[in-house]
């Protein structure tokens, strides 16, 4: 009597082929079986037919599962996870903190303390300033405390709490800022009063205009006897950065760090420029913020030091940094005392994460570990498609598109040249063509090469490089190419307001050079039957790619234009063959191969 209900149980897992799953980018085996209405032992089986041992706890990615459901006869889709908070903005230019505060509701707004980066010259007594300001406003390590380094601190004047950013300069400040998580309010930029304006000063300051950050010049070093305070406004004025005392609206005050001079003046001085800022977020719901720094540690493994910029961080709580993820297993201020919670504006140093995010990454608290090791997983895939798509940043001839389309409304450009006098009439040649309709906006003109700086912050800015007479440094090229940075040399003015000019009216057609790839010499030729003749070579120069552009040349003359169309190494095909090695290559439409012919094989470089 038992036997007729296994027999009507037996198509129940079968599912209607119209009824499709949806399966997460990574799920257990044990969730797995749930969702596919089966047993964790048939899921088992199954994977251990196709070669896979598995637990029923253990995790599987998407395409795995869908080689287990095709098994049991079921359809499955990605489930997908809407990170609206969480998206950056391609079309413009808002970071996290604009967005956060665009969805809040105003009535939810609560002050918080300013966030402060000190930026300067190598040498002009950035970190001994910020050594002077923790080390009289900050209290001493307690006793069992970590002694892990925290990439941020807090100090505290009158009752009210100031966060510093303990970041290596302005390479840093603008890292971040190219991920879209600008996390500064106001730049300390350190003068050393002795020396006055260098040439990362003038980087400095750059970085801070384009990233409208409000800036405070700390004049060090006046305790020496060679200070000259008021050379050095001059510099700041010629910079733009007009001081208070000389009529302008830059606040300028002299410090001696290494004497503790003045310090309480300069903290005065940033908390009256806060309260004209009016600094506020919502300290209500999960957190929501930026890394600020990761490394791994000996005994607590990986940490990330993070600023919370909405919500409350609470020890427990699973997160998501970037394309990690991870359970906030404790939590330390920079003082290394163990919290529960963290507000915002607080610099907090957490640890339990299962991987090392970036500097710069936007964190966000999610409902479960299942979720945040979700999301995590969607993010690395994306990040890998991206990889393979290699996404275009912002080039001169794609500019009036983005432009009519709303995505950009000024052109950023940095402007390099080789001699002083050659860069006042080319910046002001390029500001005249502004107008109406898009602004031309130089967010650094200087003298000398093209330098990595000069690629970070026309990452960060989407800007495009200018360069007269100048030549690139080989770190900066290697940068720009994997940031797609558009970089442009010239050696007439003229040629660059015409392609300036013509990139504001959509006319610009980009501007291809021929480059020779490699060389190789025929040295046999064969016939082979349905594929006509087979030239055997020698490869002498360089590379021979296969598809590249060949030229054929023969007593030195050109015969032959046409496409390497086959190219082979001991019968088997190959993408290409470097100097040295012989091979066999087939050019289009080439029929009349002769023994001591050169082939060119060639390129096209855009040049502009």
């Amino acid at each position: 009597m038992a036997t007729p209900e296994p027999a009507a149980q037996a198509p129940q897992p079968q599912t209607p082929e119209s009824s499709v799953i949806e399966i997460p980018e990574v799920i257990s085996v044990r969730d797995l079986a749930q969702k596919l209405d089966t047993t964790p032992i048939e899921i088992i089986k199954i994977l251990m037919s196709y070669g896979t041992m598995a637990t029923i706890n253990e995790i599987i990615d998407f395409d795995t599962a869908t080689i287990v459901a095709e098994e049991l006869g079921k359809e499955i889709e990605r489930e997908t996870i809407v990170e609206e908070e969480l998206e950056e903005s391609e079309t413009g230019p808002k970071t996290l903190r604009e967005r956060l505060l665009e969805m809040e509701d105003p009535s939810k707004l609560k002050p918080r303390p300013p966030v402060i980066t000190v930026l300067g010259h190598v040498d002009h007594g950035k970190t001994t300033l910020l050594d002077a300001i923790r080390n009289t406003r900050v209290a001493e390590r307690e006793a069992g405390g970590i002694t892990q380094h925290i990439a941020a601190y807090q100090i505290e004047l009158d009752g009210r709490k100031i966060t510093f950013l303990d970041t290596p300069g302005h390479a840093a400040f603008t890292a971040m800022r190219a991920r879209g998580a600008q996390v500064t309010d106001i730049v300390i930029l350190v003068v050393a009063a002795d020396d006055g304006v260098m040439p990362q000063t003038e980087e400095a300051i750059d970085h801070a205009r384009a990233a409208h950050v409000p800036i405070i010049v700390a004049l060090n070093k006046m305790d020496k006897p060679n200070a000259n305070p008021e050379r050095v406004m001059q510099q700041l004025a010629d910079r733009g950065l007009q001081p208070e005392e000389w009529g302008g609206d830059t606040i300028v005050v002299p410090i001696s760090a290494k004497q503790r001079i003045n310090i309480d003046a300069l903290l005065e001085n940033v908390l009256l420029v806060a309260d004209v800022m009016d600094l506020k977020a919502n300290p209500e719901g999960p957190a929501i913020g930026t890394v600020i720094e990761a490394l791994q540690d000996r005994r607590l493994g990986n940490t990330a030091t993070v600023l919370v910029q909405k919500g409350t961080l609470k020890k427990g709580d699973p997160i998501v940094l970037g394309q990690e993820w991870g359970r906030v297993r404790a939590m330390f201020d920079d003082r290394g005392r163990q919290l529960n919670e963290a507000k915002p504006s607080m610099p907090v140093l957490i640890t339990g994460l299962q991987g090392l995010p970036q500097a710069g990454d936007i964190f966000q608290v999610v409902e479960s570990d299942r979720l945040a090791r979700q999301i995590s997983a969607e993010r690395k895939e994306k990040d890998r498609a991206k990889e393979q798509e290699q996404t275009k940043a912002l080039t001169l001839e794609d500019f009036y598109a983005q432009m009519q389309s709303g995505a950009v409304k000024d052109l950023n450009l940095i402007v390099k040249v080789d001699v002083q006098g050659s860069l006042e009439p080319i910046v002001k040649s390029l500001e005249d063509l502004s107008s109406d309709e898009v602004g031309i906006r130089i967010l650094r003109k200087a003298v000398g090469n093209i330098t990595e700086s000069d690629v970070m912050l026309a990452t960060a800015s989407r800007a495009l490089i200018i360069g007269f007479n100048v030549k690139v440094d080989p770190v900066a090229k290697r940068q720009a190419e994997q940031q797609g940075v558009d970089i442009r040399l010239y050696n007439v003015i003229y040629h660059i307001v015409e392609d300036i000019s013509k990139a504001l009216q959509g006319m610009l057609e980009p501007v291809y050079e021929e480059r020779e790839l490699g060389r190789a010499e025929v040295r046999a030729v064969f016939r082979i039957r349905g594929r006509g003749k087979v030239m055997g070579c020698l490869v002498t120069d360089g590379v021979i790619r296969r598809n590249a552009d060949a030229i054929i040349l023969r007593n030195g003359q050109e015969i032959h234009r046409g496409v390497i169309s086959s190219l082979k190494r001991y019968q088997e095909d190959v993408p290409e063959v470097r100097s040295g090695y012989e091979c066999g290559i087939a050019v289009e439409n080439f029929t009349d191969p002769k023994e001591g012919d050169i082939i060119v094989a060639t390129e096209q470089v855009r040049v502009r």
